[in-house]
């Protein structure tokens, strides 16, 4: 019903702005490969101090260096720790992009990353003799997509270590658990694990699905800051229909849905105003309806 109309060829991570011939993950993958190239690099011929510039300190983040809240995501500490994050990133981001779409994808990505370098620079400051006093890795903002995935895939199977077959929401409370347990008991039987990192990361991820941000049609905090903070200009306006409880979907998509799809195509998500927001979610539970 909406697939033949123009607005609506192009898939749901195109974002509005047109196809993409590469996919935010392969993106995301490629950028990880070679920056711990770069790392090794580095090791052998350079030896420069870029990494305490770039890695997590609490030190340093004590100091005003926010930066590395961000750029700790693009750094791995061997090559193991890399290619798990990479698998990760291949079998749980393909799809969460799909929902999301690019934005929303590299937004919640970074957000979780965020997240979970805080919650591991607390524990950092709690336990010191337990930790280095460094951290990095894209662990943080994977466990935010992975946690993503098992709120939306509930009953799919995930083959644990590619062996032991496990529901995918079974999969993230037990992977939860066990960050939390380490979190509090910050033991090197653990693994010498960011598990504080994980576990922000999943709690964002939860989060973003708790409050319905996978939805296109839901705003973003920051998104209804932004438009409340707008000049008013003089828009366009869309009359509510007068029989809008009794007409069929095809008059309904016509008159009410059309015309804010094609503002979409033409502005993007963020020009929709809440009442238009609201039509669309209307329009969602119409056509499902049976």
């Amino acid at each position: 019903m909406l697939d033949d109309r123009d607005y609506m060829r192009h898939g749901p991570s195109s974002d509005n702005f047109g196809p993409s011939r590469w996919s935010p993950s392969v993106i995301l993958m490629i950028v990880l490969t070679v920056m711990f190239a770069m790392q090794c690099v580095n090791d052998v011929y350079f030896q420069s101090s870029a990494e305490e510039w770039l890695a997590l300190t609490p030190f340093a983040l004590s100091k005003g260096y926010v930066w590395q809240l961000l750029t700790f995501q693009f750094l791995h500490l061997n090559l193991w720790h890399l290619v798990g994050n990479l698998v990760a990133l291949w079998f749980f981001g393909r799809f969460v992009e799909e929902v999301l779409g690019t934005r929303r994808f590299l937004i919640v990505y970074f957000v979780a990353g965020i997240i979970g370098g805080l919650f591991q620079c607390a524990l950092m400051l709690l336990f010191p003799e337990h930790f280095p006093p460094f951290a990095f890795g894209a662990s943080a903002g994977i466990a935010g997509i992975f946690a993503i995935f098992c709120r939306l895939q509930t009953d799919s199977e995930i083959r644990w270590n590619f062996v032991l077959p496990i529901r995918a929401d079974a999969l993230l409370w037990i992977t939860a658990a066990i960050s939390l347990f380490f979190t509090i008991v910050p033991s090197g039987r653990g693994g010498f694990i960011a598990h504080a990192a994980h576990l922000g990361g999943i709690i964002a991820g939860v989060l973003w699905v708790k409050f319905g941000w996978h939805h296109q049609y839901v705003q973003l905090p920051w998104e209804k800051i932004f438009h409340r903070t707008q000049s008013s200009q003089p828009r366009r306006t869309i009359e509510p229909p007068k029989q809008f409880d009794n007409s069929s979907a095809d008059e309904f998509l016509q008159m009410e849905v059309d015309p804010i799809l094609e503002k979409i195509s033409a502005k993007g998500m963020q020009s929709l105003t809440a009442r238009e927001r609201k039509i669309l979610e209307t329009a969602r539970e119409k056509i499902t309806r049976p």
